[in-house]
């Protein structure tokens, strides 16, 4: 009898044992998946080096074709979602304009804005690529693990001031060239002449410069989700390596 409780003891005893052995094994496989994450396992294992290298190579590729989308001839024009309408004051006469004969000079006025941009466009890829060179791990961890759109906030925090800085002028001389002060003046002396009209007059040069960046931003946040989402367009062996792994 005495010996069948004490086998029964010990069988007690190796049961605990051995489920004290497997939480602790469960708990040590959780704080290593944890470490991993933290040290950059959520990227499949990389390298701290190899994650920031990727993520910089993902970004140029990504703000080299936005670059290239938007300045093309109608990159901007022809795109819907980044086309730079009319101003709003313009948009409240629009029909009266027309009516009134003016229906060719606010298209021209509406293109030659358009043309502005996409010609300023341009001068943003090395002010991008400025913003990469500074990157840091912590920067590319956040970027590789945030949002669809994580490195294009990234890109407007760290760039927005000088690209205003740069764009502005280039646009005020594009526009210019292209007719759009010209163009604008008329249609405001136009809409002078109205009865009880008044003059549109605004920071035209602000208006186009900010509606050139902000196509610029929206098109930068469609190739960031396609890099994403899309493994075709994952063009380098190291980008496939970190966002296979997301």
């Amino acid at each position: 009898m005495k010996i069948r409780r004490f086998m029964a003891s010990l069988i007690i005893m190796a049961m605990m044992i051995l489920n004290v052995q497997l939480c602790l094994a469960a708990g040590l496989s959780d704080l290593t998946k944890e470490a991993q994450k933290a040290l950059g396992g959520s990227a499949g294992g990389l390298s701290s080096d190899e994650i920031t290298a990727g993520l910089k190579e993902a970004l140029q590729v990504g703000t080299e074709k936005a670059v290239g989308l938007v300045s093309q001839p109608d990159g901007f024009y022809q795109n819907p979602a980044i086309k730079i309408p009319l101003p709003e004051s313009l948009q409240k006469v629009e029909k009266w304009l027309r009516t009134a004969g003016y229906g060719e000079k606010v298209d021209a006025f509406e293109l030659s804005m358009n043309r502005a941009a996409e010609r300023a466009a341009p001068e943003a890829k090395s002010i991008f690529w400025d913003a990469i060179a500074d990157m840091n791990f912590d920067d590319a961890q956040k970027i590789l693990n945030g949002r669809d759109n994580e490195a294009t906030l990234y890109f407007e925090d760290k760039t927005s001031a000088r690209l205003q800085e740069v764009f502005k002028p280039i646009v005020k001389d594009a526009m210019g060239e292209v007719g759009v002060t010209q163009s604008y003046q008329d249609i405001s002396d136009k809409i002078a002449s109205m009865p009880f009209g008044k003059s549109a007059g605004f920071d035209l040069d602000q208006y186009v410069t900010d509606g050139a960046l902000k196509g610029l931003f929206n098109m930068l946040a469609e190739q960031e989700k396609q890099i994403r989402t899309q493994p075709a367009a994952r063009v380098t062996d190291l980008l496939q390596k970190v966002f296979a792994a997301q």
